[in-house]
């Protein structure tokens, strides 16, 4: 990777994939483009931005073009609950955006990541340690535009020889970015509560469990993927990755271990429920691991740790 676009650059994963690809790369290679707010603080600040509409193919073409792009971090979406209340526009964002990078990377020449994610599962997967290769029958527009997303991306690998890849995220766990409608984001909203001392209302019940991943981990899976040698790659579009399994009970007691007097009590969403029920309890990720290596660096413990250490020390009030 040389000069590289982000596409949602604002977004959960966006925002903090910028600041650390441009560390990596350098703040003039990486372009990352946006669609409207909220914007990080010193978003404008940090390197080159662009107003672009994901779906428009001519915008992201043009920037292409101008800044001699030669990778592609496509991470325009709508979220699993917001898509559900918005399914036209979850189809059009979560496949039109990629159909449109796909094709400006044909033209181009363009490597492309587009995540994908576990809600390309659904209740008819294996549920523990689900393998990387098995049904994928979801039940939300979120699970099938990831399916669609892997199946499109392989296409244009096999047919046009576009360089594309992907891991299938868990849920993130960020302590930067405000959630945004995801199913998983109540283990981002705890931390917050815990951290200003407010009781916690859990929209999920107990004993709902689902892979989940810190963002510095989900960072590092999305550049190293990108970097891995081809000729190891056997699966492309979309590797399970995987860093720990818990639910709401997990979560809450590994946080009482520094709060010890925090509350939670449940009141569950039932739209949220639903969809989480659909999803894997866990993955196996041993393909992503021989293939490229993937490997995380924080569990339960040693992510709540460095939450809670953050959120403190930047006294955010969120949420």
């Amino acid at each position: 990777m040389k000069n590289i676009l982000i596409v949602g650059s604002t977004g959960q994963i966006g925002s903090e994939l910028s600041i650390r690809l441009r560390s990596i790369y350098g703040d003039g290679n990486v372009i990352c483009g946006y669609y409207k707010p909220p914007y990080p603080d010193g978003f404008f600040d940090w390197g080159p931005t662009v107003e672009i509409d994901a779906t428009d193919i001519k915008q992201i073409a043009d920037v292409v073009k101008k800044y001699k792009i030669d990778t592609i971090y496509n991470l325009a979406a709508i979220l699993s609950a917001t898509a559900e209340k918005n399914p036209k526009l979850g189809w059009d964002v979560g496949v039109g955006s990629l159909m449109n990078c796909l094709d400006v990377a044909r033209e181009f020449n363009c490597a492309v990541f587009t995540p994908s994610s576990i809600g390309a599962f659904g209740p008819n997967t294996p549920k523990d340690k689900t393998p990387q290769d098995t049904v994928q029958r979801p039940k939300t527009v979120y699970g099938i535009t990831k399916v669609m997303g892997e199946l499109l991306s392989d296409y244009y690998h096999d047919r046009w020889g576009v360089d594309t890849r992907s891991v299938r995220f868990p849920g993130i766990i960020s302590n930067l970015t405000h959630p945004g409608g995801g199913t998983t984001d109540y283990a981002v909203e705890i931390y917050y509560n815990a951290v200003k001392e407010e009781k916690f209302i859990c929209p999920l019940k107990a004993g709902t469990f689902m892979d989940m991943m810190y963002m510095p981990d989900a960072l590092n899976a999305a550049i190293n993927i990108m970097e891995a040698d081809p000729d190891r790659l056997v699966h492309r579009n979309s590797f399970n990755i995987a860093a720990m399994s818990f639910d709401p009970e997990m979560l809450y007691k590994a946080i009482k271990k520094h709060y010890p007097d925090f509350e939670m009590e449940y009141d569950v969403d039932p739209l949220k429920q639903a969809i989480a029920d659909s999803w894997p309890n866990s993955l196996d990720d041993t393909c992503a691991r021989q293939e490229w290596d993937w490997k995380p660096e924080y569990d339960l413990e040693k992510m709540t740790a460095d939450m809670i250490s953050v959120l403190k020390e930047r006294e955010v009030h969120l949420i």
